[in-house]
């Protein structure tokens, strides 16, 4: 019983370094958005957004999903203990995505004008050598990821986003004032048009940086690694050694699945990004500026600030794929349910808040890490916020099932559901855009209902994959309820600090402080949680201790 729980608290545990940096990560994206949005403008973080949007699709289809699906099949490999094999689907892995991430580079690069128009076609070309680098970057996160060895990803995650960070404000300034002249914004449009594209091409450059620094950390680990790697495959007695025909076979069978599910998953923000700058602007004749500047803030700030949350899905989800994959090639279909069931309620305990705080606050929270020329454009960006939040549930279950799917075998079941639920937005979102004056809200409200629809169909088909039915009270309500406490403590701290100091900013810190202690009180309190739980979450232990000393746990 004590290795079922330490196995339970390391896979937690795991997932909760790999959050750790994504969180971490996010909240360093979201640091440089301000200064990059001071530099580049709306009109820059749009046309930055509409040409990152295609360069993703092409980078999911290429190389994205390589770190799950390399995990699932090494770690199929390391669960019989097949050494040699494991290493030789590494070796074929590379192989793989230097040709495929060549291709796509290339193909990005002279194509980039099939997918978007005027200045964001250089921008789009800006990001093609990324997708190489990507690749290679990638089949080194999943091996250790197949380990069940989360720090090396999680540390590569966090350089790469500083030197994102740095680079991605540095280029776009050193750009514009190159080739500008001056940071002034121009009077005329078309000088609009070229400082923010200028702007845009030096974010991009930031994200390519990025992607190398983690690169370069990631092989300098293997590097480290090596020796020790080989002495183990040395040591493997395996007689059967798979061909490298077997192995790009594998690989072929198990990437084609992840590419095509994350793929569609993900083509719900290019569908919309298409929709409402393409389609949009000619339904009503407006003038297509005004709608990058409006879609830039939807993108670049509501939608960003609604992603944060999902890190710790996302980290869960990549920790659940090699040890699902490895407890149904054991035939262990009872420790499969129990760690889907842990996976689940760890998730939801963390995302509820995160949905109401975003709602509550959202207003002030914009205000602090974005600087909006008007009003109007803070109110646009936190109502916007507003609508997103209830998508940060449906986003964390539905990601977090996505993988759940993948590694119980289920590789078809959450493409076809992200097909669904692509549709249903798609026509949501242009009958919104058509027959009502919702505008922006329109695609606001499409993406959420996007997310609705994935959770429900992902959870119904895990449910019917392994039988297993998910604790309700301990994993929705008492977080719901908590959640709830937490949100009014946080609107009451801040309004009450507003009136003194008159700064959204000043006021909104004490307000997230204070709304998390609730949570956490509130959680332990109605017995939401139990210690166990508690010490399985990184720094776990100083949590208990702190909860024993307030005599909240005996």
């Amino acid at each position: 019983m004590a290795d079922k729980n330490s196995s339970k608290n390391n896979f937690i545990m795991q997932a909760g370094i790999l959050a750790a940096a994504g969180i971490i990560s996010r909240i360093i994206g979201l640091l440089y958005r301000g200064p990059l949005q001071s530099v580049i403008g709306n009109l820059g973080l749009g046309y930055y957004q509409s040409a990152y949007n295609y360069y993703t699709i092409i980078l999911l289809i290429s190389s994205y999903s390589i770190p799950s699906a390399i995990s699932k099949a090494i770690a199929q490999k390391l669960g019989e203990k097949e050494y040699r094999n494991a290493h030789r689907l590494f070796h074929g892995a590379m192989i793989y995505v230097l040709v495929v991430g060549g291709i796509a580079s290339l193909f990005l690069f002279f194509g980039a004008g099939l997918f978007v128009s005027g200045a964001a076609v250089t921008v789009l070309r800006t990001f093609a050598p990324t997708i190489f680098v990507y690749g290679i970057l990638g089949v080194l996160r999943g091996y250790f990821q197949a380990h069940k060895s989360m720090a090396q990803t999680s540390v590569s995650q966090i350089l790469e986003q500083i030197a994102n960070a740095v680079v991605s404000v540095g280029a776009a300034y050193l750009l514009i004032q190159m080739f500008m002249g001056t940071m002034e914004v121009p009077a005329d449009q078309a000088g609009q048009v070229m400082r923010a594209t200028y702007g845009a091409v030096g974010s991009a450059l930031g994200t390519g940086v990025g992607v190398l620094v983690a690169l370069l950390f990631m092989a300098g680990v293997y590097a480290l690694n090596r020796g020790m790697i080989l002495r183990r495959v040395q040591r493997d007695r395996h007689e059967h050694v798979d061909s490298y025909g077997q192995i790009f076979k594998t690989i072929t069978l198990v990437v084609t699945p992840f590419i095509l599910s994350t793929a569609v998953y993900n083509l719900s923000s290019t569908v919309n990004n298409s929709i409402y700058t393409k389609w949009y602007p000619s339904l009503r004749n407006l003038d297509t500026v005004s709608i990058y500047e409006k879609y830039g803030i939807f993108s670049g700030q509501s939608l960003t600030m609604s992603n944060i949350p999902i890190a710790f899905a996302s980290a869960m989800a990549s920790a659940m794929i090699p040890s699902v994959a490895q407890l149904m090639a054991a035939r262990d279909v009872k420790g499969a349910r129990e760690k889907i069931g842990l996976a689940v309620k760890t998730t939801m305990v963390i995302s509820i808040p995160c949905a109401v705080g975003l709602f509550v606050l959202a207003k002030p929270v914009i205000s602090l890490l974005f600087t909006n020329k008007t009003a109007e454009e803070l109110n646009l960006a936190a109502a916007l916020l507003m609508t997103l939040s209830l998508s940060v549930i449906f986003y964390a279950l539905s990601t977090l099932n996505s993988s759940i799917l993948q590694g119980l075998g289920k590789v078809n079941t959450p493409i076809i559901n992200a097909g669904i639920s692509l549709v249903v937005q798609t026509v949501a979102a242009v009958l919104l855009l058509m027959f009502t004056s919702l505008d922006l809200y329109s695609i606001a409200i499409a993406n959420t209902l996007y997310s609705g629809m994935m959770c429900v169909l992902n959870q119904w088909a895990v449910r019917r994959a392994v039988g297993y039915r998910q604790e309700i009270v301990k994993t929705f309500v008492i977080p719901a309820f908590a959640s709830a406490f937490m949100g009014a403590a946080a609107w009451a701290i801040y309004e009450g600090l507003y009136m003194v100091t008159k700064s959204m900013r000043i006021s909104v810190i004490p307000a997230i402080v204070i709304a998390a202690v609730v949570y956490f009180v509130m959680l332990i309190l109605m017995r939401g949680i139990t210690e166990q739980e508690l010490r399985s979450f990184p720094k776990g232990y100083l949590l208990v201790k702190v909860a024993k000393k307030c005599r909240l746990l005996r």
